[in-house]
């Protein structure tokens, strides 16, 4: 999906120096380029049988709901503590400078119900992973990943084998 990488702004030493940021806002800009992110995501996860479409905060929640609604499944937001209302599960996973947690509402996801796991961008690979225990927590089973985009060279996937990921651009 090369022509979706032209969509992509990229942004030199932001949030800091030496961070090359990739920006999905102009992507998001384009009603061709969204209308082909989300035809393209709902094609490679049709045949995937999806439950449940959980959005990582907050980028993930632009596509997590419109996949959803086309891949006949509901929409489970996992966001960082404290956000949700109601009683919740909570994943911590290390950063390369420290710590950071993730939490779900603990009734979003029933025992054996099949979970795609949607974010813009694949770096470490640990926030998706510590969103796939707090499916794993639940009783529901991640059937895959999708990402918009995916640095290759932080080898992010590698946390994430067993699984389908896709990944619309690559660096």
């Amino acid at each position: 999906m090369d022509d979706l990488k032209r969509h992509i702004r990229e942004i030199p030493d932001f949030p800091k120096p030496g961070i090359l940021f990739y920006d999905i806002t102009t992507l998001l800009q384009d009603p061709l380029a969204l209308r082909q992110t989300v035809d393209r995501f709902v094609w490679l996860f049709a045949h995937l049988d999806v439950d449940k479409v959980v959005g990582i905060e907050s980028r993930g929640f632009m596509f997590a709901p419109i996949l959803a609604y086309n891949l006949n499944a509901g929409f489970v937001p996992v966001r960082k503590p404290g956000k949700l209302p109601g009683a919740t599960l909570r994943q911590d996973y290390a950063l390369e400078y420290g710590t950071d947690a993730l939490e779900m509402h603990d009734d979003a996801i029933e025992p054996g119900e099949r979970v795609l796991v949607v974010d813009d961008l694949l770096a470490t690979g640990g926030t998706a992973a510590a969103c796939a225990e707090l499916v794993a927590t639940t009783g529901g089973t991640t059937v895959g990943f999708g990402f918009i985009v995916e640095l290759t060279f932080l080898d992010g996937r590698s946390k994430l084998e067993g699984h389908a990921v896709e990944s619309l651009i690559t660096y």
